[in-house]
């Protein structure tokens, strides 16, 4: 997969700005594409930090429709159930083939998107800081400080920041970061015990605040502790000893905690960036918002913001779609950030100690159980409930497609199967030869399968049982462009126009 088409000027297609799992599931999406890519990241090689936590239903999914879902369930183990600031959920979702949460480390998650991409030919240049931008009329000029004495510069048509909530991208870029500051403090660490008495201990509400002791695998165990008398400065170091006396403060003991693998700080920070693309320069994952970490939900969006994005730049770069489809990213992705601030808000109120608060959590406590409450939560901190803007009034326009099972003249397989090469898909389960005919312009870019479906109704989100429709667009992030309802004629008009919005003209038209 090489730089075809590409100016001699240019050293690569597109500069991704931090190796974390946004960017580097952003470089595997463009790969798959065939566009040239390279990921640079100021520190000097990966760390082992384990940070985030899991890996919530729509981001398997996603992994499965690329091919990849069982190195990560190799990785981690699925758990039944997670939580609205504390308050337990049950992750039983029918309608998705992975509704429980895995349970894997962020640098697990890192690793393996690491080693994906080494397969697909991502080149990642750590030691290197990005330090200025400047768009071009064709490209955008990248200064790096490496490791070198002497500065650099790479040139690419698109730079995508994925460089976490101080992304120097979003700031060299004059993208504004609105939002709210920190109220409290929190810390954590991966540490040992001398003396733990349960087996974990998962958000015990104090006067001060509150804490959990989670294990994370044997001899080892993620201390968190959140304090509200105290807003520590941005800048200042976090140190194993101050965890200790945070957790004594509200525990009254540390249970002879030792041996710190790593520490860090946060707090319930709420910003997100006015927009997501400025010219040549977009932001994706933190450098685009930043909130409490509540119920897992960071890595996951910064993820799926890089599935929506990867497929755009490389319709723009590869196939010939007009540079005004990298705005639905922004359309479409904006939203889903702002709906992820005001989730985390108000579990972040929810979390606060004090009698009202405790009352609050009693009472949100006996309608969570309520079985469309729940749902209703865990489609939000999953995302398995998106629905983006796509036209149409079928209950699966804009949502993400089932995972159904289908018979094919090649054999048995599911819709996510089509979709590892990250590829748009025609899926006819009508059958003749009009839906192909429609859409040859597009056939350098577009897979047409005809197919039969197993069975005669699938479950859509916020829907419940439709019937299986005669035929869907799908584009490669799995999301529903265009569909023929059951025993309706295809509006080949409308095909067309899908075509041409989300993948370029018609080879022909060209």
């Amino acid at each position: 997969m090489g730089r075809s088409g590409m100016d001699t000027d240019l050293d690569t297609d597109v500069v991704i700005a931090g190796a974390g799992p946004t960017g580097m599931m952003l470089a595997c999406e463009l790969r798959l594409a065939g566009v040239d890519v390279v990921v640079v990241d100021r520190l000097a090689h990966r760390t082992d930090e384990s940070r985030a936590g899991g890996l919530h239903a729509r981001t398997l999914e996603v992994l499965d429709q690329r091919g990849v879902l069982d190195r990560f369930l190799a990785a981690g183990e699925l758990h039944s159930v997670g939580h609205f600031s504390g308050l337990w959920l049950d992750f039983d979702e029918p309608e998705s083939r992975h509704p429980r949460p895995l349970m894997i480390v962020q640098s697990a998650v890192e690793r393996l998107l690491e080693e994906w991409a080494a397969e697909l030919g991502v080149r990642v240049r750590w030691s290197s800081e990005v330090t200025g931008l400047h768009q071009l009329e064709a490209g955008v000029t990248v200064e790096l400080r490496t490791a070198e004495a002497e500065p650099t510069t790479l040139t690419a048509r698109y730079l995508v920041g994925c460089d976490g909530g101080r992304s120097a991208v979003r700031k060299l870029s004059g993208i504004t970061f609105p939002g709210t500051p920190a109220t409290m403090t929190a810390l954590l660490g991966d540490v040992e015990f001398a003396s733990l008495e349960e087996d974990y201990i998962f958000g015990r509400r104090c006067p001060g605040g509150h804490f959990s002791v989670l294990p994370l695998e044997p001899g080892c165990y993620r201390v968190m502790t959140s304090e509200y008398h105290y807003v520590a400065a941005r800048d200042a170091p976090v140190t194993f000893e101050q965890l200790r006396e945070s957790l004594i403060r509200l525990a009254g003991t540390d249970w002879g905690m030792h041996s710190p693998r790593w520490v860090s700080r946060f707090g319930d920070a709420a910003r997100q960036a006015s927009r997501y693309r400025d010219g040549r320069v977009l932001l994706a994952g933190d450098a685009a918002h930043v909130h409490f970490p509540a119920g897992g939900q960071g890595l996951n969006v910064g993820v799926q913001d890089a599935v929506n994005l990867g497929w755009k730049l490389a319709a723009v770069l590869r196939g010939g779609a007009s540079a005004d489809l990298l705005d639905t990213y922004h359309t479409e992705r904006h939203p889903v950030g702002e709906r992820l601030l005001h989730n985390t808000r108000a579990q972040s109120a929810l979390a606060r100690p004090g009698a009202d608060t405790d009352a609050l959590r009693d009472v949100f406590g006996s309608l969570i159980v309520i079985d469309e409450v729940n749902r209703r939560l865990v489609g939000m901190i999953t995302g398995l409930d998106i629905r983006y803007p796509v036209g149409g009034d079928h209950p699966l326009a804009g949502r993400r497609v089932p995972d159904a099972d289908l018979k094919t003249p090649a054999g048995a397989t599911h819709v996510y199967e089509l979709l590892h090469a990250a590829r748009p898909v025609l899926l006819d389960l009508r059958g003749g030869a009009e839906l192909a005919a429609a859409a040859e312009g597009w056939a350098d870019r577009v897979d047409v399968v005809e197919s039969r479906a197993e069975d005669h109704t699938w479950p859509v989100r916020d829907a419940g049982e439709v019937p299986a429709p005669d035929a869907l667009l799908i584009r490669p992030d799995g999301h529903v462009a265009w569909v023929v309802p059951a025993g309706a004629a295809p509006d080949v008009a409308a095909l067309r126009t899908a075509l041409s919005t989300w993948f370029g003209p018609a080879r022909r038209d060209r």
